[in-house]
C-alpha cells in the first residue's frame, strides 16, 4: 500500500484525486503544514524541499521502494505504474505532459501568489495584488482558448493534466476571478467536479481544512523565517 504523506492543499488534492482515479490503495499520513510537519526530520528524508505531497511505494519499478516528492512527478510515476491518464504514444504523451509543465510552472506557482497577497500577506500591496491577480486571469484566458479547442487539456481524453489543473481551479474567487467569464474552463471544471473519484479525493483530510483565519504559529510556519532555515 502507498503512503502518501498530504495536506487538504490543491498539491495534495492532484494526488488525492489520482489516486482514487486509479484505484490504487493508500494510507493518508497527514503533513499539517501550519503546525510545522514539513520540517520534521523524518518527512526530509522523503521531500529535502519540505513540501508535500510526497509518497513513499513499497512496490517500486524494481519491486523495491522508492518515495518521490514533487507532484507533477508523482502523477507520472502513479499514470506510468497504472497505465492510466498519460498516453504511451509519442505525440499524446508529449501533448499531455506540456500542459502538466504548464500546470507546474504557472498555474500553481501564480495562482498561488494570488492567494498569498490576496489573502495571506500581512499587509495589503497593491502592485502585488494587481499584478497576480492579472496574471491569473490571464491563465484562465490560455486555459479557456485550450478548452475551446478540445473537450481537456491534452485533447479527447481526460488526464494528469486535468487532474494537476483543476484542485487550483477550485478556488478562483480567492483569485479574483470569475469562472463564469471563462465558458469552456466552466464547462470543463463542472464536469471534472462531477467525477465520483474526483469528488472523493477533495474530501481527503476535508475535516483538517483551515477555516477561519491563520493564527500566528501556521503563518510563521508557511511563511515565517522558520521556512528559511537552513537543514
Amino acid at each position: 500500500m502507498i503512503d502518501l504523506y498530504t495536506w487538504p492543499t490543491p498539491n495534495g488534492h492532484k494526488i488525492h484525486i489520482m489516486l482514487e482515479e486509479t484505484g490504487l490503495p493508500y494510507n493518508v499520513i497527514p503533513i499539517d503544514i501550519g503546525a510545522g510537519d514539513q520540517f520534521d526530520p523524518a518527512f526530509l528524508k522523503i521531500s529535502p524541499n519540505n513540501k508535500m505531497p510526497a509518497m513513499v511505494d513499497p512496490e517500486g519499478p524494481d519491486g523495491r521502494p522508492i518515495s518521490l516528492f514533487e507532484s507533477g512527478v508523482i502523477l507520472i510515476y502513479l499514470a506510468d505504474k497504472t497505465g492510466q491518464f498519460l498516453s504511451r504514444e509519442p505525440r499524446q504523451r508529449y501533448t499531455t505532459l506540456q500542459w502538466l509543465m504548464f500546470q507546474m510552472g504557472g498555474i500553481g506557482p501564480l495562482l498561488g501568489q494570488a492567494h498569498h497577497f490576496r489573502a495571506y500577506a500581512p499587509e495589503k500591496i497593491p502592485y502585488a495584488i494587481e499584478r497576480y491577480s492579472n496574471e491569473a486571469k490571464r491563465l484562465y484566458g490560455v486555459l479557456d482558448r485550450r478548452l475551446g479547442e478540445a473537450p481537456y487539456l491534452a485533447g479527447a481524453d481526460y488526464t494528469i493534466a486535468d487532474i494537476a489543473t483543476f484542485p487550483w481551479l477550485r478556488s478562483h474567487e480567492r483569485q479574483g476571478v470569475d469562472l463564469c467569464d471563462y465558458g469552456n474552463v466552466k464547462r470543463w471544471f463542472d464536469e471534472i467536479a462531477a467525477r465520483p473519484a474526483v469528488q472523493r479525493g477533495v474530501e481527503v483530510l476535508a475535516d483538517r481544512r483551515q477555516t477561519g483565519p491563520m493564527d500566528d504559529k501556521a503563518r510563521e510556519m508557511m511563511f515565517g523565517a522558520t521556512q528559511y532555515q537552513r537543514r
